[in-house]
């Protein structure tokens, strides 16, 4: 009956509604903010990556994390298996038109991420000395409405224990005995133990080991995918009108089958793209909120970063090296397909390669979901019971490694869909906050303070 109700359920939250709503959320901030993303992508972008040439990087203090940090937390949560595994599932459900779509809900969904960041800082508490925020307490504070609040802490939580824990304890699980012949068991209790050894220590020691661990993985990472492109590199300008004819073939709309692809292309493209960067699920602005800033619309700006490195990059990279191999797109399940290029590249190389990246990106979002959880967990318990949250928090990592959790996959799928219901809702209700002469004015005095204007 459980499943009856989940399946039920995950239809309505994961349906043509809900993705027109986030995407129209993200084409209403898009306006709203005239399509800051784009016009102003030098900005946005002096004040993030830009901002190591120029040494204009807020500092972290001893109770709160840096802009970078939180930053590199938030992209090591939506960073993850749904790069790989996610992407092609995408291509093989929805064609090469998918891909065209996740760049859509990415270039509107930088705007949906960027509003929530700024309420997320603008309404944000702070208690003995660190900052605390996200929807549920905009939504609280902003909207007035604490029953709503407490049912996305509700959802959060849960999503936590499921899609940010058991399951990628599970993937990195497979992932490791699929490739080395470790033992789930083995796999799950060093897992489990390395959890602990991070959760355990907040906040400082989570965004520690993210901002280490996501450049170097990244980078890597994408390193090999460079290497797998330039090896079909003749093939790019086929794969790139492949894309855009799969997607944007107006005549097929109406026809039959044909049409029948692009209506595909649209729902994987477009379901991906959020379940990969996260926009508008409300995860993203609980560590934002925690970062040592003065300037909750700069703050926005790193959240446009995380979409763009998250989506634009990694997700358009490893959809590249699928289409441009020779892979039989329908033939083969999600890991499979991810994994054929670099197999055909690098020979057994490569699946060392995707296991490795598999259980780093796994383990990253692992840890950074804990944080998501623990403050949610926080806010519905008044700030007690921590302790009781981390130790069942690590004990659902080793249970994830060593269990079937096709039931959990699927209820916790749901979870993340219903938690960006309210968030969604509040982010429209109090879009009255957000504004792009706010914007300009918050920078043009951050500009003067500095002796320059951006």
């Amino acid at each position: 009956m459980l499943t009856d109700i989940n399946s039920c359920l995950n239809n309505l939250v994961w349906g043509p509604f809900m993705l027109l709503l986030m995407v129209g959320v993200g084409i209403f901030f898009s306006c709203k903010l005239r399509f800051f993303q784009l016009r102003c992508f030098r900005t946005w972008w002096h004040f993030t990556a830009g901002s190591f040439l120029h040494k204009d990087t807020d500092n972290k203090t001893d109770k709160n994390i840096s802009p970078f940090q939180a930053m590199a937390t938030a992209l090591a949560g939506s960073i993850g298996t749904g790069n790989i595994v996610g992407v092609a599932n995408a291509i093989a459900l929805g064609g090469a038109g998918a891909v065209f779509w996740m760049w859509v809900s990415a270039f509107f969904g930088m705007a949906t991420v960027f509003a929530e960041n700024v309420l997320g800082v603008k309404y944000r508490i702070r208690k003995n000395g660190r900052y605390m925020g996200g929807p549920m307490y905009y939504i609280e504070k902003g909207l007035g409405c604490k029953w709503l609040a407490v049912l996305f802490a509700v959802f959060c939580t849960g999503a936590a224990f499921g899609m940010g824990n058991m399951t990628q304890s599970n993937s990195a699980a497979g992932a490791l005995h699929n490739g080395f012949g470790i033992p789930c068991e083995i796999s799950g209790a060093v897992i489990a133990l390395l959890t602990g050894l991070i959760v355990f220590g907040g906040i400082g020691r989570i965004a520690g080991l993210t901002e280490k661990l996501i450049p170097v993985m990244s980078v890597i990472f994408m390193l090999a995918m460079l290497v797998v492109l330039f090896s079909g590199i003749d093939r790019l300008p086929d794969v790139f009108g492949r894309i855009l004819s799969e997607a944007l073939d107006y005549k097929a709309v109406s026809g039959g089958t044909a049409g029948y692809g692009i209506a595909r292309a649209v729902k994987y493209g477009i379901s991906r793209g959020v379940f990969s960067n996260e926009a508008g699920l409300g995860s993203s602005p609980i560590i934002y909120s925690s970062a040592e800033t003065d300037n909750p619309y700069k703050q926005g700006m790193w959240g446009i970063f995380q979409v763009f490195v998250d989506t634009i990059v990694m997700c358009t990279l490893t959809a590249l090296c699928i289409l441009s191999s020779d892979a039989n797109i329908t033939a083969l399940d999600g890991i499979e397909l991810g994994s054929y290029p670099f197999t055909a590249v690098f020979g057994d190389f490569g699946r060392v390669i995707i296991s490795v990246s598999i259980v780093l990106f796994a383990f990253a979002t692992l840890i950074s979901w804990s944080y998501y959880g623990e403050k949610s967990f926080e806010y519905l318990s008044g700030g007690r019971g921590i302790s009781i949250y981390r130790i069942l928090y690590v004990t659902a990592a080793f249970t994830g490694a060593v269990c079937s959790l096709s039931a959990v996959w699927e209820i916790s799928d749901t979870l993340n869909g219903l938690m960006a219901l309210p968030n969604l809702a509040a982010l429209v209700l109090l879009s009255k906050e957000i504004s792009y002469h706010e914007l300009k004015h918050s920078l043009s005095l951050r500009g003067k303070a500095s002796g320059k204007q951006p």
